[in-house]
């Protein structure tokens, strides 16, 4: 069975780690300057910067930083890739490369192009690409173009984004969020009103309960595990809800607690494994027995809610038979989750891609609401509901704009502010401009960051489909699969400033509704890079008819948060931030009261169907996930400490479901499904029988294009698979 090369998460290995790191850069001191510089995280969602510099939380807290904040900010100061590996290594050799290759090759520091016939790569100048982007957009159609970003962009160039995406007179805007929390988006804006969290991070500190589903922040997000340490502390209890028993989930130790760092700590009180793709099913049963246990909290839902009656007929009339049966987790092991929840007074449940990943991703997390407000856990303090964002900023780009459609008040002031058109067609969304793009009815796209190529399923498909569009323009700091594999038929990369290179500061929006300021700095490398708010301005002064905006203006930070207020009244602080360097809560999103953003002003239950995953004789429920050495499509490290395993090419699966293959740890064995299939080795792991885990975005070739029909999120955790024994062939 395969072991975790450690007994806890965090601890003096990541402390080493950290060290190692930034002696590799070859410049410890300066390594050191861009970790305490006032910045955003560049990896996850949580918030780190802060008016004291970085490694500084929301509530002023430091230590605060993790490996995968080490591992972003290293990476940023390690080789650049020349022109001599350029022109000794052709297109298809690169294709063999893996995501960790890709990340050694180090920085993009001058443009490159790519043409239809071209074996190689070549250099090029900043006035041939902009030239050649400017000819493909004002070539074609509006509707034959899209515009995507990722999470690591500012609110200033994804404003700017948008802003160019629409006088252009495209609707085909979308982000990263369409493959990871619009699930949770389409879901919490039918609960209450507004598609993100609705606790601040003070909330964290007051609740005496937590229930975290879907996630796995001791490799993720691990300064969350701070936050459910110091709860249990308190005398809170937290319930973990993942079908893979992790390691950082069970024993963490927290460098920067000393006591937790020389014995560790207990991060979890009870641990749940339910099958994948069952979460309906255990948060009904959960709900089931506080209904049960009369723990309702009637005066909050007849006070503040609707639609509970339906919501309990639909519970009492489900037998506990069904649920059980559905999910797997036995009646006693419920029946202590639930005396957890009657116990408490304070409650958060968290989540992330476990539960938005799935054909029901809405349903799961409207299922999980459904508990919260049972117990009047919304609209108070210290209680409520968070989607745990993945990516730094992918928050902020959608609030400013980045998305298929707008609410109608931000069309009509973008209207106003400068006498543009908006379309009102919703446009596509992510995996609709890649299914247009298969069917050649895409001539032009614009990738803001990321790794679009590697985010999708059916990796097959995806490459091909993007290799379908003559031409993209790709931003970005290093090359990764999606520039090879994904690249259009002209391909043009450009090279951008890390967040804190930048020469202007830029903000972000954490996962707690909280905007940052970021200040920028000095290029840890030497070329010819530029500011993603400079190139998106040159493009679309090229583009866009002469004389409608100013691009002086729109080139400066500063200006650009300015029309961001302008136009986003929620925002409306975020003009004088560069002057006043106060960060702020973004108004209507946090819920302290039970008045919420919905039209009636209740928060409101839904019924939701068990779900469809049902295994057939020989099947397995297959679930991607990512490994602890990795931050979404980059992987900076090949071995998964956490998970003991060595390398990335594995099945993880339950030992009784190995003997009963006759297969044992580190055997091949062919991993099959309606899309694709992978000669991969056995990895023993503790989850639940009649379940996998593989990693992502590798095993996306075995995902199938299938998706929440609501949010269109595709299902990259509820596959169905079969393994055939077998040596490799």
């Amino acid at each position: 069975m395969a072991k975790p090369l450690l007994n806890a998460g965090g601890g003096y290995p990541a402390i080493l780690y950290t060290l190692r790191k930034g002696l590799q850069t070859g410049h410890p001191i300066d390594f050191v300057r861009r970790m305490r510089s006032r910045n955003a995280c560049k990896t996850c969602a949580l918030g780190m910067g802060g008016q004291l510099g970085g490694m500084v939380n929301e509530a002023g807290h430091f230590p605060e930083f993790c490996k995968k904040s080490v591992q972003a900010t290293a990476g940023d100061m390690g080789d650049v890739i020349t022109e001599e590996y350029l022109a000794r290594t052709p297109l298809h050799e690169m294709r063999f490369l893996t995501s960790a290759q890709f990340e050694r090759l180090g920085r993009l520091t001058f443009p490159i192009i790519a043409e239809p016939d071209a074996t190689h790569f070549r250099r090029a100048t900043w006035d041939e690409v902009i030239t050649r982007a400017a000819e493909a957009f004002a070539g074609t159609s509006p509707d034959r173009a899209f515009f995507y970003a990722s999470g690591r962009s500012s609110n200033e160039a994804a404003f700017l984004l948008q802003l160019m995406a629409r006088a252009y007179g495209s609707p085909n805007i979308h982000n990263c969020s369409y493959y990871c929390h619009q699930a949770s988006g389409v879901a919490l804006n039918g609960v209450y009103g507004s598609g993100t969290s609705s606790i601040s991070l003070d909330d964290l500190a007051q609740a005496d309960f937590a229930l975290v589903a879907g996630a796995n922040p001791a490799s993720n997000h691990p300064r969350l595990i701070t936050q459910l340490v110091d709860l249990r502390a308190r005398g809170g209890k937290v319930v973990i809800v993942n079908p893979l028993k992790e390691l950082g989930l069970q024993r963490f130790r927290v460098p920067s607690k000393p006591k937790s760092l020389l014995f560790g700590s207990q991060v979890s009180d009870l641990y749940l494994q339910p099958h994948i793709g069952s979460d309906v099913a255990l948060f009904k049963a959960l709900l089931k027995g506080v209904v049960e246990a009369d723990a309702l909290d009637r005066v909050f839902i007849a006070d503040h809610t609707a639609g509970f009656e339906e919501v309990l007929a639909d519970v009492q009339g489900t037998p506990w038979s069904a649920l059980t049966e559905a999910c797997g987790v036995t009646r006693e092991e419920i029946d202590e989750a639930v005396r957890m929840l009657v116990a408490a007074k304070r409650g958060i449940f968290l989540w992330a891609m476990g539960l938005t990943h799935h054909l029901n991703g809405v349903d799961n997390i409207t299922a999980l609401a459904n508990l919260a407000l049972a117990r009047g856990w919304l609209g108070r303090p210290g209680c409520g509901l968070l989607p745990i964002r993945g990516h730094s900023n992918v928050q902020g780009v959608g609030s400013v704009g980045v998305a298929p459609a707008l609410k109608e008040a931000f069309a009509t002031a973008l209207e106003a502010a400068y006498a543009i058109k908006v379309p009102r067609d919703p446009g596509q969304d992510t995996y609709a401009s890649m299914e247009a793009a298969d069917r050649g009815e895409v001539d032009a796209a614009l990738l803001l960051g990321g790794n679009l190529f590697a985010s999708n399923p059916d990796r097959t498909w995806a490459g091909q489909a993007l290799r379908k569009i003559p031409f993209t323009v790709s931003l970005t700091t290093k090359l990764n699969e999606g520039h090879v594999h994904g690249r259009g038929q002209t391909a043009v990369i450009l090279p951008v400033f890390a967040r804190d290179e930048e020469p202007q500061a830029t903000t972000q929006e954490s996962m707690f509704n909280y905007v940052r300021l970021s200040d920028g700095g000095r290029p840890a490398v030497e070329g010819e890079l530029r500011s993603e708010v400079d190139i998106l301005a040159t493009i679309a002064e090229r583009v866009l008819p002469p004389g409608r905006f100013d691009w002086a203006t729109l080139r400066s930070h500063e200006a650009l948060r300015g029309e961001i207020a302008r136009v986003l009244p929620a925002f409306r602080q975020l003009a004088d931030i560069g002057k006043t360097r106060q960060e702020f809560q973004i108004e209507g999103r946090v819920f302290h009261d039970p008045a919420f953003a919905t039209p009636d002003g209740r928060a409101h239950f839904a019924v939701t169907p068990l779900g469809s995953l049902q295994p057939l004789a020989g099947e397995f429920r297959l679930m991607t996930l990512r490994s602890e050495g990795q931050f979404n499509t980059v992987v900076y490290e090949e071995t998964d400490l956490y998970r003991g395993n060595k390398r990335r090419d594995v099945v993880m699966m339950a030992f009784d479901d190995a003997a009963a293959l006759g297969v044992s740890e580190g055997e091949w064995v062919t991993v099959s499904t309606e899309s694709g299939k992978m000669q991969v080795v056995v990895s023993l792991v503790d989850i639940r029988p009649g379940n996998l885990a593989m990693y992502y975005p590798e095993a996306n070739v075995l995902v199938p294009r299938k998706l929440d029909p609501r949010s269109k999120t595709p299902a990259f955790k509820g596959v169905l698979a079969r393994i055939t024994p077998g040596p490799r062939k």
